[in-house]
């Protein structure tokens, strides 16, 4: 019987110099920094050009890439077109999957080689550049159109964070919002072998093009269980209501024996080494908005929980609430998540590319035994594949 890893929970399959866990100091590391001093110390742009290239940039770098940034921040015609086909009740993770697909089937028009398509290192660094640049236009569009409001022109005066809350509700934010808002990008930006970076490596490993791959990481991360997560949780605060009434709803909830969503973390067993920084990017915008009632629903039902069932939260636990204070829907949580993830995307889709290998796991076959159709005979070439030689390996 061989050995089932459900889930491939355990399962080391490749290498990444991308992002580590250190088990020794519980701290999320993007190539070699610890997230939470990158969080408080660097815009959101640096971090994509560490992702990418390795080491943070240079002065001219980072004003390299936000030159290139702010040129494709414009929503273009033909994928507002995209997104408008679709019905302002569609999810917006949908939106932004049809819209990626759009962009990718308009930059690789004209390519009928699918060889061609998978581009060079230096072409997929491009493309992953553009669509860091795009992503929030459609975002913040998705969740306007849904609102009845029109798309809003970008800013190039703005840094990446402050024109993304430009364009979603059409007014400068405080430094305060931006700040928090930079921070969460920064957070939300890669985490190893998650479930839709996975995704993305395995169509990678297949010579498809950067775009599938992001497309089929996107629909990854729309499950509740990965990045629906954020979403999950502000639905939780929804139900509860006030901090008094979290003792009694847990009650409940655990009686029926319901998820709940934004505890526990698969890779961490000390708790998500990301909490305390947008805890405190969430502190700020408690003060900021003066809603001492969201810090107390927030404190009740973490410190039930915790003395409950001794699990800790996760990212997405402070993430909704904020996202909620800064005036973003619900529904738009997790696209804000693929706005960051883009970034750890696309370097793990440039890393397998560099070193690929056709990801393809074996499975334990438990079905009906060999049987046959009555009356078929097979013909002389099914009797002769059955009965030749094991081909060589490679």
């Amino acid at each position: 019987m061989a050995d089932i890893k459900k889930g491939l929970a355990g399962v080391v399959v490749d290498y990444t110099a991308i992002s580590k866990v250190n088990p020794e100091t519980n701290s999320l590391l993007y190539r070699g920094y610890p997230v939470q001093e990158l969080a408080a110390t660097q815009p959101f742009e640096a971090v994509a050009y560490l992702m990418w290239n390795g080491e943070l940039p240079t002065e001219q770098q980072l004003a390299d890439l936000r030159a290139t940034e702010r040129a494709h921040r414009a929503l273009t015609p033909e994928v507002k077109q995209a997104i408008d086909l679709l019905p302002t009740s569609a999810h917006p993770m949908d939106e932004v999957r049809t819209a990626v697909s759009a962009i990718g089937a308009t930059e690789t028009a004209g390519i009928t080689n699918v060889l061609d398509a998978v581009g060079t290192p230096e072409e997929n660094l491009e493309r992953s550049v553009r669509l860091f640049a795009a992503l929030p236009a459609i975002v913040a569009y998705g969740q306007r159109r849904r609102r009845g409001e029109e798309a809003v022109e970008p800013r190039d005066d703005l840094d990446y964070a402050a024109n993304f809350l430009w364009m979603t509700f059409g007014e400068e934010a405080d430094p305060v919002v931006v700040d928090a808002f930079n921070r969460s990008m920064i957070l939300y930006a890669e985490h190893s072998f998650n479930a839709s970076t996975f995704t993305a490596r395995v169509i990678t490993s297949t010579l498809s093009d950067l775009y599938s791959a992001v497309v089929g990481a996107i629909g990854a991360l729309k499950g509740p269980l990965h990045g629906g997560a954020n979403e999950a949780v502000l639905h939780v605060f929804d139900e509860i209501g006030t901090a008094d009434n979290v003792a009694p709803w847990l009650d409940e909830a655990l009686a029926e024996k319901r998820k709940i969503m934004g505890f526990g973390h698969r890779v961490y067993k000390r708790g998500d080494s990301r909490v305390p920084t947008m805890k405190t990017a969430l502190d700020t915008l408690v003060e900021h908005y003066d809603r001492p009632e969201v810090a107390a629903l927030y404190d009740n039902l973490e410190s039930e929980f915790v003395s409950r069932k001794g699990i800790y939260p996760n990212l997405d636990y402070p993430s909704g609430p904020a996202y909620n204070l800064m005036g973003f829907d619900t529904l738009t949580f997790t696209p804000l998540f693929v706005a960051s993830r883009i970034t750890g995307w696309t370097a793990h889709i440039i890393e397998q590319q560099g070193d690929n290998a056709l990801i393809r796991p074996l499975s334990e076959y438990n079905g009906p035994d060999e049987r046959h159709i009555e009356g078929y005979v097979p013909d002389a070439a099914n009797l002769e594949a059955a009965e030749r030689a094991e081909e060589a390996a490679g």
